[in-house]
């Protein structure tokens, strides 16, 4: 092999390793940014029409089947998903839309799955992995269950699906048919006493979660689960609101700060399409900055500067990246051909 296929090859490995160590994505959503806009007054946490949502600019992220680690579908239904966020200085919201054309939101039979989406942010610096995180790049994660909402309105159960099943006892109801409340007696309900949140009656139709890589995605316990939801499908458009406060005391929890540039990517699940687990659509990080003076903020909250913003670091690790790689390549062209 010659010095030019040396140089080459070298010049490979080095740039890999440096995109392995640095966490730059290869691919992204180029150029996306997600302006939360600050408002005042109370958000509009319930309400997909609030005029509110007015305030922020709406962004479109293009999503695709996630086609890295089993289980995967090569062709899900969800493209794109649209994206506002607002922030009155206290607590954020999201407010997610996209196309689905039929309304799945039971989960009874274990022939149907749920319409959902879910939110992600790096619990690091930089940018892990988008799919779940990454060994020492923890991600976490806001899941919205169209069962779960359904169930806040009215409880589902078998029942639901099949009203003229018949049931010779249920020894804990307290009237002909179960209630969410009688479900309270751990002799009955273990799942309840071991802090299961599938058997815990719904509070939000949002599960808070960590994960750092594939097969660690754990759910927050029931205390930590303080993020809030709200959805509603008409005219075949699913649109879902995420809400919480804007800093949290969960050391599982991104906390976030006026003026200040994070990430966030998204996933959406069409239940009609057999879609769960790793079997979704998923977007690149994006851009989310939040309005407002970072330093007033700070100060007030007593808080230490946070530091070179990630965009800012990313971009300089680029350009240190691309400046060795014009130097190989300067280099290789002027070594003479050799055997």
């Amino acid at each position: 092999m010659n010095k030019r296929k040396w140089l080459s090859l070298i010049l490979t490995l080095v740039a890999a390793v440096m995109l392995t160590l640095f966490k730059v994505p290869l691919a992204s959503s180029q150029g996306l940014t997600l302006m939360a806009a600050q408002v005042t007054g109370d958000l509009p946490v319930n309400d997909p029409n609030s005029p509110v949502w007015q305030s922020a600019t709406a962004v479109v992220v293009p999503l695709s089947a996630q086609a890295v680690t089993k289980p995967m579908l090569t062709e899900t239904r969800v493209k794109s998903i649209s994206v506002r966020a607002l922030h009155n200085g206290k607590q954020i919201a999201f407010l997610t839309e996209w196309d689905d054309g039929a309304k799945n939101d039971q989960a009874i039979r274990v022939q149907d799955f749920r319409d959902a989406v879910a939110l992600q942010f790096p619990q690091v610096q930089g940018q892990p992995f988008f799919c779940m995180g990454m060994v020492g790049g923890n991600v976490n994660i806001w899941h919205w269950k169209a069962d779960w909402q359904a169930d806040i309105v009215a409880w589902q159960d078998m029942e639901s699906l099949y009203p003229n099943m018949d049931v010779d006892q249920y020894p804990f109801a307290q009237g002909e048919q179960p209630a969410p409340a009688d479900y309270q007696d751990a002799n009955y309900v273990p799942a309840l006493a071991a802090g299961n949140l599938f058997a815990s009656p719904r509070l939000t139709p949002v599960e808070d979660l960590v994960a750092g890589g594939f097969g660690t995605l754990t759910s927050e316990p029931a205390p930590g689960q303080n993020v809030q939801g709200f959805g509603a499908w008409e005219s075949s458009k699913w649109r879902v609101i995420f809400s919480r406060d804007l800093a949290s005391s969960e050391t599982e929890d991104v906390s976030f700060a006026p003026g200040q540039v994070y990430s966030v990517a998204f996933a959406a699940w069409d239940g009609a399409n057999g879609e769960r687990n790793g079997q979704t659509s998923t977007s690149q990080w994006v851009s989310l900055q939040l309005e407002g003076q970072a330093q007033a903020a700070q100060q007030a909250a007593g808080a230490e500067p946070t530091g070179l913003p990630v965009y800012l670091i990313m971009s300089i690790i680029v350009g240190v990246l691309l400046l060795l790689i014009i130097l190989g390549a300067i280099i290789y062209f002027r070594l003479p051909d050799g055997g």
